[in-house]
């Protein structure tokens, strides 16, 4: 995801109100301007990294294990690999 969508989403999360974005100016749905927080926006984008890398590894460590638990029930790794993908 590039910076322009994170900082897209992090306002989305941080200010549900703001329907319009232009640089660092939000707007309403009236086309009142919406006062929002440089900081608080960079420390959702940091917060919402983390969670993406979390949740990364979350899957990556699932796969590892459902490989090994095939392994461990006597398939060969290139049947793993045929059948499911792993």
């Amino acid at each position: 995801m590039n910076d322009f969508m994170k900082r897209i989403h992090a306002i989305k999360e941080l200010y549900p109100e703001v329907v319009c974005n232009n640089e660092n100016q939000g707007l309403d749905e009236n086309g009142n301007e919406v006062s929002m927080d440089e900081t608080a926006i960079a420390n959702k984008i940091a917060e919402m990294d983390i969670a993406r890398e979390q949740a990364e590894t979350n899957a990556q460590s699932k796969k590892a294990s459902a490989k090994q638990k095939l392994q461990d029930l006597g398939l060969t790794a290139e049947e793993i690999k045929e059948t499911f993908g792993l």
